[in-house]
């Protein structure tokens, strides 16, 4: 990974403060201000081969982010595996940046809409102007270090001039690369960059199969029954879809060769002469399809920081859907993309379990799994990662689970009430952002922001302000320790620390105690279950203090962590840094 580019906004203050390991068996203390250096960055274990004989039951558990557990192996040595479980370089870098921009941005902004159908006319597609530029200034401007783009959303639109389909940006009235754009106005304000692909597309869905399903809505219109979202949009848009019908179309999987060339194909000299990559995958037609167009991505905007994989399927209760080969497409992906962190995608990114912006209490980057996770979208994660308890020991001990991987949560929420903008609706103020920064980043997940623009290219002005005040505040309140402005005592109602997670994700329980006087008794002012890359507490009202200090009361193993920043929020000086 490139050396990130210096910013203006907020960077975490654990990874500037000197550090101090915590010795001892469970009961481990560390006092805020104690020095010491941070640890080198060494490179994280790929899964291996499981070992063979005696040796998976007895040998040594080295680090790795995916772990294979044995039938033979005991209680202890399952917990010694969750310990070792570490981030990928990928992971690890994707976790420093802790605030993401989502851009939902495509036909749907222009039908006003959230889901489309496939069937839109491309002509709609007609934005006069779009800047770039002041996309990214606005998203620098609220603290985000990488931004992602919906280069293909449900209905199938393309962002790009992909070789694969004739719904795309080429054929609209706009007709320019607006992926290749995005990209290159990201990276020329220092940001990096994901994409987001959908698996669901409603252009591909069978022309036979959608005639007959519009006949069915229809009759169920005039018989007056409601109709679902997904059903009043085909209806109101017709047929046909827009694509040539792979998706759910019952073909059957054949070994392909990647890419698939098309008559005319400009990158056929450097595929053949080995500068650009092949691989074959046993597929369908529409996982070559998906597989085609994520080569694109990869292969001319690439390298990528993050792919977004979907899990939407939008059409299941009409009677058709795809039977996605994940095994083969996670495959291809990494022979592609090694080192780009998948959402959904094993020793990847997972969803948080919901769509507020809100990390658990309780929030575990080591995740359990019934199933090897290369097989399935999410990692086959319970109830689709919505439980509430996601990587406790008794969810680690449960006779069904097989394998152990590295899976930090991505909290995802709109700026709007909508993921696509909607004039009638209005943003988040600073406040709410802020609120949504400290029970996402302050609970070990990353935030996934989305702004959309309008119509009109830009970004509205209301969202810029609230954005503006709120990576403002972030600054205000996270930038410094208020033990940065000299002796104390301290004044906080903030207290932020977190593990080194090159080292895993140890720390089951710990309680944050403080004393007012030097030489004075302490006492207990916080607690809490996880860390991992960071956590912040907020208190229910200031606290004045000579001394701060962390006791682990329970971890997994040998606890690594930074240090103990305290800091004073924006409400407890009267307003600092507000929204408005």
């Amino acid at each position: 990974m490139a050396t990130p580019t210096p910013r203006r906004h907020l960077r975490n203050p654990l990874r500037r403060n000197p550090r101090k390991h915590l010795r001892g068996r469970l009961l481990l203390t560390l006092t805020v201000g104690a020095a010491a250096s941070l640890l080198p960055l060494q490179a994280t274990a790929a899964p291996t081969a499981p070992p063979s004989g005696a040796e998976r039951c007895t040998g040594p558990v080295r680090p790795a982010s995916q772990m294979r557990i044995e039938p033979c192996d005991t209680p202890d040595r399952v917990i010694e595996k969750a310990a070792k479980t570490v981030p990928t370089k990928g992971q690890y870098a994707w976790q420093q940046r802790e605030v993401t921009a989502f851009t939902h941005f495509g036909m749907n902004t222009f039908t006003n809409r959230e889901w489309g159908s496939g069937a839109e006319d491309r002509s709609l597609f007609d934005p006069e102007h779009i800047d770039f530029d002041q996309w990214m200034r606005a998203y620098k401007a609220a603290g985000a270090e990488q931004v992602m783009l919906t280069a293909k959303h449900h209905d199938g639109f393309a962002l790009w001039p992909t070789r694969y389909t004739e719904h795309s940006v080429a054929n609209s009235p706009y007709g320019r690369d607006i992926v290749g754009r995005y990209i290159r106005a990201a990276r020329k304000a220092g940001l990096k960059v994901g994409v987001y692909l959908s698996p669901a597309d409603g252009a591909e869905l069978p022309h036979a199969w959608h005639k007959k399903w519009l006949e069915r809505i229809a009759a169920k219109q005039e018989a007056g029954e409601q109709l679902s979202t997904v059903e009043r949009t085909a209806l109101e848009d017709g047929g046909p879809p827009q694509g040539r019908g792979r998706y759910g179309n019952g073909s059957e999987p054949q070994m392909r060769t990647f890419p698939t060339l098309v008559p005319g194909d400009d990158r056929a000299d450097d595929v053949a002469a080995g500068r650009l990559p092949r691989f074959r995958a046993k597929v369908n037609d529409y996982d070559a399809y998906y597989l085609d167009q994520v080569y694109e991505l990869v292969t001319q905007y690439g390298p990528l920081d993050e792919l977004w994989l979907d899990g939407a399927n939008p059409w299941r209760d009409a009677g058709i859907t795809q039977e996605y080969n994940w095994k083969e497409i996670f495959r291809g992906i990494h022979e592609l993309a090694p080192d780009t962190p998948v959402f959904g995608g094993p020793q990847g990114v997972r969803w948080v379990g919901n769509e507020n912006g809100i990390a658990r209490e309780t929030e575990w980057s080591v995740t359990p799994h019934t199933v090897d996770p290369s097989t399935v979208h999410a990692g086959g994660l319970p109830n689709d990662s919505t439980d509430p308890d996601i990587g406790s020991r008794e969810r680690l001990l449960d006779p069904s689970t097989k394998y152990l991987q590295w899976y930090p949560a991505e909290a995802d929420v709109s700026n709007r009430p909508g993921w696509y903008h909607h004039p009638e609706e209005r943003p988040k103020t600073a406040a709410q952002l802020m609120e949504l920064y400290e029970k996402s980043v302050g609970r070990n997940a990353s935030l996934l922001l989305n702004v959309p623009p309008a119509r009109n290219g830009r970004i509205d002005a209301a969202d810029v302000r609230e954005l503006t005040a709120f990576g403002r505040s972030v600054r205000a309140v996270y930038g410094t320790d208020v033990r940065a402005k000299g002796a104390g005592p301290y004044t906080f109602d903030r207290i932020a620390l977190g593990e080194d997670i090159r080292k895993g994700q140890r720390v089951e329980g710990f309680t944050v105690e403080a004393r007012t006087d030097e030489g004075g008794g302490w006492r207990k002012i916080a607690s809490g279950t996880t860390v991992g890359h960071r956590r912040i507490l907020a208190l229910p009202e200031p606290v004045t203090a000579r001394d701060v200090r962390v006791r682990i009361t329970a971890s997994r193993a040998k606890p690594h962590l930074g240090p103990v920043t305290l800091h004073l929020s924006g409400a407890a000086r009267g307003g600092a840094g507000g929204g408005r």
